[in-house]
């Protein structure tokens, strides 16, 4: 699955069988089905799929957002696929496909909310209503953020209301353009137990008493035009004798209000049942107020205080069955984190306070939290004012070690967000360097799966338009990272776009020109190496660019650098491997470059190797040799010669994707000194991790090049003794089991 369905429930559990299968049906409907006449789908063939995972298969089709008029079209078929608690939320369906997919089940839930489109609570009503069985089995029904059209409300002459469903116990119409009529209408409803009505227009309460033996739960949140006084509000609200659940919250902040000043200093005499009292966002409510209504009620399990202030009374702390919203510690604002998954401005309260207090949290892996943050980035991924918070949380929770304990599933899906975030707001220039602070982590970068080409334009994209050293470093980092961690096509599709070039030799010429030796410059040179590594467009790319004439210029500069040094170099080497380039190269000053650092006693060996490279490709091909053949034959012999003098190195210096470059070097027809400079090569790396390369030289073929040329009488002996040594290495490793990995990054990647 790609890094966005990721799936995970608990730090160590792994997803369960069903959903990795539900997951890849929605991923392959247009295959499982055919097409009807009228566009919709009809599975080609289906078992009589238990009940439950007909439920999860819409939920997942509609979470990962496959479910539309065209895909909804499989549940048409009732006998296979049947519903009872039916999940639409968010999901663009037509009046007509809901009425033909949905309403001939004996659903007992509905969740229809956010539904973008035509389909409005009139339509849902309509269709439920026409089945018989669903006006008595429907429980559950939630249209909260719908247009609910009550104008088109007729069948037949009938108005179709919600008393028509007769069943119903749950209702929530949050959001939407409920009004009084229908409110009465709804509190007719003989098993109406829990009612949502927030953010609505209506403006009287007094029809909730037509079901005061019944609710238990009232959510009347944000009730901006009710036009009724404190007194007749809680006057109406203490006559429902069942109720247990109440919120009077309100995310405007409002500077306190009289209702929820008289409920709370009321005395155990008002709702004396209640369990939970949700009263956040409301100012000024005082801490002896909320003291007295605590002591008054011992059953009270829930308490929402976010943004009033009273969160530290010192009731509450003494208070173990308690759960309350707030901000005054960790446990509150995790609470409020949970409690307002659907209430955006409460979610960015809770964030601020998150935020704070996570610029403490040095040496905690706390995965419990960064969930919630996850969870607050997914549901709000178009507000900028929750991403930016929730991304600075994300940096809190996640820097230096403290990555490296949280799970990988979760910390893929923190990165997916992060990258979304990115992708909506790429001109906030805060939020991207909140985003680049959390991508610039060695165990996310180097250990966590996400989409990582997909992160290195948009980290390129934004490189593009700051200066700022610290940043501009941490991106050049990322990028160079994230470019060696790509597939050769992934990194031929980025390296196609001449932008990238352009942009990061615009950072190592800003660097060259001041002599600086700095780790940006070193992660630009990294980047530039793994971008041209057997991607032919980049190379010439790097060469339009006068990349050439920048590298040699580097070459003098920092002529006693051989970090730097050996990063051009390697660079050099992979334009040396394009054929149709090398012309490009016939350059006696940059070859004079080059040799000069091919031996002596101040060369390293990484130097002295890539110097090699780039030589050995060069006058590989006689025919293609522009310059003077004396030349060419006198920087085959002082290769030779300095093949012979080098040892292994003790570090990893060198690693490949493939041998494939080194086989025109391997041909019996090959001056010596570039037959050694190949089978070097190869020995090195087989050396240092020969289950991996003993059995790449097995997978694409060398070992018959090695055997030829071990076989061939003119064979020099130097080349022929390294070619036995390989041959060796590969036999003893022919009985090693599955190699750890056969692709890798090429070049040493100045990780440093």
């Amino acid at each position: 699955l790609p890094p966005s369905q990721f799936l995970f429930a608990e730090e160590s559990c792994p997803v369960a069988l069903s959903e990795l299968c539900l997951a890849q049906v929605c991923l392959s409907l247009d295959s499982l089905c055919r097409t009807q006449p009228d566009g919709s789908l009809r599975l080609s063939w289906a078992p009589l799929l238990p009940q439950e995972m007909a439920d999860q298969l819409l939920h997942k089709m509609a979470a990962q957002g496959t479910l539309n008029d065209r895909t909804v079209g499989i549940f048409r078929s009732c006998e296979q696929l049947r519903l009872r608690r039916a999940c639409v939320r968010s999901s663009p369906l037509s009046a007509e496909a809901f009425r033909l997919a949905l309403c001939p089940h004996r659903l007992q839930e509905l969740d229809a909310s956010g539904v973008p489109g035509g389909l409005t609570g009139a339509h849902i009503l309509s269709g439920l209503a026409s089945n018989p069985e669903c006006r008595a089995s429907l429980q559950r029904l939630t249209l909260s953020r719908l247009q609910l059209g009550w104008t088109s409300l007729e069948v037949k002459e009938e108005q179709v209301g919600f008393s028509s469903l007769q069943g119903l116990r749950t209702l929530n119409l949050a959001n939407t353009d409920l009004t009084d009529p229908f409110l009465e209408d709804i509190c007719t409803l003989p098993q109406l137990e829990v009612l949502d009505i927030s953010s609505t227009p209506v403006t009287e309460l007094s029809a909730l008493l037509g079901c005061r033996l019944t609710l238990r739960s009232l959510t009347a949140h944000g009730l901006r035009q009710l036009d009724m006084s404190p007194a007749r509000v809680i006057s109406i609200l203490s006559q429902l004798h069942a109720l247990r659940h109440l919120d009077l919250s309100d995310d405007r902040f409002v500077s306190g209000d009289e209702a929820v000043r008289l409920l709370l200093e009321g005395g155990s005499g008002i709702l004396p049942a209640l369990v939970s009292l949700d009263v956040s966002g409301r100012k000024k409510v005082t801490e002896g107020a909320v003291t007295a209504f605590v002591e008054g009620r011992r059953g009270l399990l829930f308490l929402g205080l976010l943004a009033t202030g009273a969160g530290s009374c010192d009731v509450l702390s003494g208070k173990n069955n308690l759960k309350v919203a707030g901000e005054a510690n960790e446990k509150q604002i995790c609470e409020s984190l949970r409690r307002y998954r659907e209430r955006e401005c409460f979610t960015r309260e809770a964030l601020v306070h998150l935020y704070q207090l996570t610029n403490d949290m040095y040496d905690q892996t706390r995965p419990d939290i960064l969930k919630l943050v996850l969870g607050g980035m997914q549901n709000y991924s178009k507000s900028l004012h929750v991403q930016l918070v929730a991304s600075a949380c994300v940096f809190n929770l996640t820097n230096q070690d403290m990555a490296v304990g949280m799970p990988h599933p979760l910390l893929s899906a923190v990165v997916h967000q992060v990258l979304e975030a990115m992708r909506s707001f790429p001109s906030h220039q805060q939020l991207q360097k909140n985003c680049l602070l959390v991508l610039c982590s060695d165990t996310i970068l180097q250990d966590v799966p996400f989409d990582r080409f997909e992160a290195a334009k948009l980290v390129m994209n934004w490189l593009s338009g700051h200066v700022d050293r610290t940043l501009q470093r941490m991106a050049v980092a990322v990028i160079s990272i994230l470019v060696a961690k790509l597939s050769t096509e992934q990194t031929t599709q980025l390296g196609a776009d001449i932008f990238i070039m352009k942009q990061l030799l615009g950072i190592v010429q800003q660097k060259a020109m001041a002599g600086v030796v700095d780790s940006t410059l070193k992660f630009a040179l990294s980047a530039l190496w793994n971008l041209t590594d057997e991607t032919p467009t980049a190379s010439r790319h790097f060469i339009q660019c006068q990349g050439l004439e920048l590298y040699e210029e580097v070459l003098e500069t920092y002529s006693s650098e051989s970090s730097i040094q050996q990063k051009v170099l390697g660079l050099l080497n992979n334009i040396a491997e394009v054929e149709e380039l090398q012309a490009d190269m016939m350059q006696e000053d940059l070859l004079e470059h080059v040799v000069t650092l091919l031996q002596g006693p101040q060369v390293e060996v990484g130097v002295s190797y890539f110097a090699g490279g780039v030589l050995a490709h060069l006058t590989s091909r006689q025919d293609a040799w522009t310059l003077d053949q004396g030349l060419r034959q006198t920087i085959l012999e002082q290769l030779h010669a300095a093949i012979l003098t080098w040892a292994l190195p003790e570090r990893e210096m060198v690693s490949y994707r493939s041998f494939r470059p080194f086989f025109s070097l391997l041909q019996t027809s090959q001056p010596a000194g570039v037959q050694l400079w190949a089978v070097w090569a190869m020995h090195l790396v087989c050396t240092q991790n020969g289950v991996q390369y003993c059995h790449m030289l097995q997978v694409e073929g060398a070992v018959e090049l090695l055997k030829t040329l071990s076989s061939d009488l003119d064979t020099h002996s130097n080349v022929r003794g390294m070619a036995e040594s390989i041959l060796g290495m590969v036999e003893r490793h022919q009985t090693t089991s599955n190699p750890l990995r056969t692709q890798t990054e090429k070049g040493h990647h100045g990780r440093s």
